[in-house]
């Protein structure tokens, strides 16, 4: 019997997909749990036009974050931040701050979607990295001054 999937099951398929499973599995345990529909014409192109739309939509995303990424890589970012008379800094900088940096740019950027090297605990220059999503990422200088304080 051909269903289609209404959730993801574990060993069968994602949501959104055409299986052939035996009768008995697909009445008594997909069916019956509302984990999937059988599988009539309207169904199987309403399927396949959504799976076409999602795959449009994840494409211009992906687009978006490619142009976004070439946008912010090599940009320089500052942060002020409270220093003793040595140049270490009161605490660390935190990805917090950076995003807020890059906000006022313009830019906007979650917090957990930057990352150091190490953290940031004098005043100086140094690199973060930007990951928009897997295999799009961009590189930015972070410049640490002390604060006027």
């Amino acid at each position: 019997m051909k269903v289609i999937l209404k959730a993801d099951v574990k060993g069968s398929g994602k949501q959104g997909d055409i299986i052939e499973v035996s009768d008995g599995y697909a009445k008594n345990f997909l069916l019956k749990k509302g984990l999937a529909e059988i599988a009539t014409a309207g169904g199987i192109n309403e399927a396949t036009q959504r799976r076409a739309s999602d795959a449009y939509h994840k494409a211009e995303n992906e687009k978006a974050l490619r142009a976004q990424a070439a946008e912010l890589n090599g940009k320089e970012v500052t942060v002020s931040i409270r220093a003793g008379e040595n140049g270490r800094v009161f605490g660390s900088v935190t990805t917090a701050q950076i995003a807020a940096a890059l906000s006022e740019l313009g830019y906007d950027v979650d917090k957990k979607k930057i990352s150091t090297d190490e953290p940031i605990k004098t005043v100086g220059t140094f690199r973060a990295d930007i990951r928009l999503m897997e295999g799009v990422s961009a590189k930015i200088t972070v410049t640490v001054v002390p604060s006027d304080q």
